[in-house]
């Protein structure tokens, strides 16, 4: 089961619509999706918001009033800050991820763009990112939005998320597959 866009209609697909057609209503698509970079970026880098988002011991009080103080601590639009306090009242500040995400997605196909979600073994500098975005775009001939990930795991390399198309130029794929052509 899908909805507008091929958000599937799981629980965060159905708050990211909605927070959609609010910024879409109000025309803040642009002004929502740079608060929930925000807000991903301190989901990131900060483990008191992770275990506030997280933990099912916060009454809804207090974690509506301290998302709304953490929202007004980063500047963020009227319309994230709202819905932010929607999530605490529902107790669903654990999908905030899942909903900054489909929101990214949802924004970049109303742009005409593709989502590409780029995992890489070390944090990209910003001309590797408009290297990245140009070689995908010669390859898939549209616009291409980046949702960039680190995972140190990989090694080295990236791996690249495109719909349901991945990209595996990972040093752990490639040694995991030199492992298994030595076995055999």
């Amino acid at each position: 089961m899908e909805t507008s866009g091929g958000i599937q209609a799981s629980l965060s697909g159905r708050y990211a619509l909605a927070l959609f057609e609010l910024a879409r209503d109000a025309r803040g698509i642009d002004a929502v999706e740079a608060s929930l970079a925000t807000v991903r970026d301190a989901l990131r880098d900060s483990t008191d918001l992770r275990t506030l988002i997280a933990s099912p011991v916060v009454g809804r009080g207090t974690a509506t009033k301290t998302v709304l103080a953490i929202a007004d601590q980063l500047g963020l639009d009227a319309t994230t800050r709202s819905f932010l306090g929607v999530l605490a009242e529902n107790r669903r500040l654990g999908e905030l991820p899942a909903i900054v995400r489909a929101y990214r997605t949802l924004a970049s196909r109303h742009r005409g763009e593709l989502t590409a979600e780029v995992t890489s073994a070390h944090p990209l500098t910003a001309d590797q990112v408009v290297e990245l975005k140009q070689q995908l775009r010669q390859r898939l001939g549209r616009e291409v939005a980046v949702d960039l990930s680190v995972d140190p795991a990989l090694l080295g390399g990236l791996v690249v998320r495109i719909g349901s198309q991945m990209i595996d130029s990972s040093i752990r794929t490639r040694l995991n597959a030199l492992a298994h052509a030595m076995k055999g």
